[in-house]
């Protein structure tokens, strides 16, 4: 069997060449490369391997960017940092995938379903494609935040936070009571790490989560005021100009 790997960092592509030769050693490696525009040189000028394995995000490029350049569709097994629930389409559309950093039964059980398939191979069609790319270019928000307690670190899902707000130049995550965690981030970092559907910018010092929201009322000169919940020690208000922003992202 002969097979590609295409990888932009050397230790993970020299990892996953040993692991591959371990597990199959009479396995030719035919061709480790790191870029689109070399991948797209060498299967010009080589036969298609039986298997390539290809990072998601090289330094060019996306090597789904391989495919719309060359009649090569595979099989191929991704390899990527971008997490699980993000790649379901792989899973679903039956084209594997391995996360970083690759483990020796996660390879074991691709490999598996490749010998399964060689009968009836699996072809990356451009429907399906073009649907890794859409989920691909979705924007990545954050799902968790570390935290320190005592000496020790820690993290917090950012679902579980109520709302962000800032005092005395320190950012604090207001949990569910009167628990509240200290984070190294400013409220202008904060901002586009944060799913707009679940969090909104109130004003300078305070980014809500929908859940938080408890009461609306008017207020002076067309401000909001807002109630929170647990209940802010300080007066919460959104301020005219953004009020009617304010007031579509609670009825999305």
């Amino acid at each position: 069997m002969r097979f590609l790997i295409v990888e932009d960092e050397y230790p993970a592509a020299k990892r996953l060449s040993q692991l591959i030769l371990k597990m199959r050693p009479g396995t030719e490696i035919c061709g480790t490369l790191d870029s689109v525009e070399s991948t797209l040189q060498w299967l010009k000028d080589n036969p298609a391997p039986d298997l390539a394995f290809f990072d998601i995000q090289l330094g060019d490029g996306l090597s789904f960017d391989i495919f719309q350049h060359s009649p090569f569709m595979g099989p191929v097994v991704f390899t990527t940092a971008y997490d699980q629930y993000t790649l379901k389409a792989f899973k679903q559309d039956s084209v594997d995938y391995l996360l970083k950093p690759i483990e020796e039964e996660e390879l074991a059980a691709a490999l598996q379903k490749f010998d399964r398939r060689q009968q009836s191979p699996n072809i990356l069609s451009p429907e399906i494609l073009q649907s890794l790319v859409n989920s691909l270019s979705q924007p990545q928000y954050q799902s968790r935040f570390i935290i320190k307690i005592g000496q020790q670190l820690s993290y917090i899902a950012t679902d579980e936070i109520q709302y962000f707000y800032s005092e005395d130049g320190i950012v604090f995550a207001q949990l569910e009571g009167k628990k509240r965690h200290a984070l190294d981030y400013t409220l202008d970092a904060l901002e586009p790490l944060l799913q707009p559907a679940s969090f909104f910018r109130l004003n300078r010092k305070v980014i809500a989560n929908i859940q938080s929201v408890q009461k609306v009322a008017p207020f002076f000169n067309g401000r909001l005021l807002v109630t929170l919940r647990p209940a802010a020690d300080f007066e919460v208000t959104v301020s005219r100009d953004r009020a009617s922003d304010f007031k579509r992202w609670l009825g999305a």
